[in-house]
């Protein structure tokens, strides 16, 4: 089904129902009314672009709570990951707006300490990391393109505004990826 198709069909299952809520108010017959097929599909997609949005925001979560966790492991490695970790931030933020809401990965930012520093809650716990630098690097690039690789998986099925912010966010994934492990011997 096209996006057209979908927003045709979206906008004429909202004016049916419409049409039903003010035939309703006139009726005589107090029983409940059974929806019709253009109401049901139209909660059918609205529920999938939901259940779309949230699997989008829960991947950049997953890659923020990576960064949170390779650089309160290793926090030598902060010059290099500090725009990369905001990057994903400000992704899994953009993501998440427009209804999907996720709990906050980290802290803050405060004046003092700069950008959010790494603070689980009990419901965030951060991943185990590598030991050696070098590993944690490799395993944040594969988190990277992993993300990269569901926002890319969710586009044919996305709305097309959302679709055009997936696949800037993809391509910034497969970005940071390269930048963590390839881009750092140029």
């Amino acid at each position: 089904m096209t996006t057209t198709d979908r927003r045709a069909l979206l906008t004429a299952g909202l004016s049916a129902a419409a049409a039903a809520a003010l035939a309703g108010c006139a009726s005589d017959d107090p029983g409940p009314r059974k929806p019709t097929a253009a109401e049901i599909e139209a909660e059918r997609v609205a529920r999938a672009e939901a259940a779309l949005r949230l699997r989008a925001v829960t991947a950049s979560r997953t890659l923020l709570n990576r960064y949170d966790a390779a650089l309160a492991a290793h926090p030598a490695l902060a010059p290099r990951l500090t725009s990369l970790r905001r990057s994903a931030a400000a992704h899994a933020k953009a993501l998440g707006e427009g209804g999907t809401t996720v709990a906050p990965a980290t802290a803050p930012a405060s004046p003092a300490t700069g950008p959010a520093s790494p603070k689980p809650t009990a419901s965030t716990a951060l991943p185990p990391v590598a030991t050696d630098p070098r590993a944690a690097l490799r395993d944040l690039a594969r988190a990277a393109r992993e993300a990269s690789a569901v926002h890319t998986a969710a586009l044919p099925t996305a709305p097309p505004e959302y679709a055009r912010l997936l696949a800037s966010v993809a391509a910034a994934g497969a970005a940071q990826g390269y930048l963590l492990t390839e881009g750092a011997r140029a």
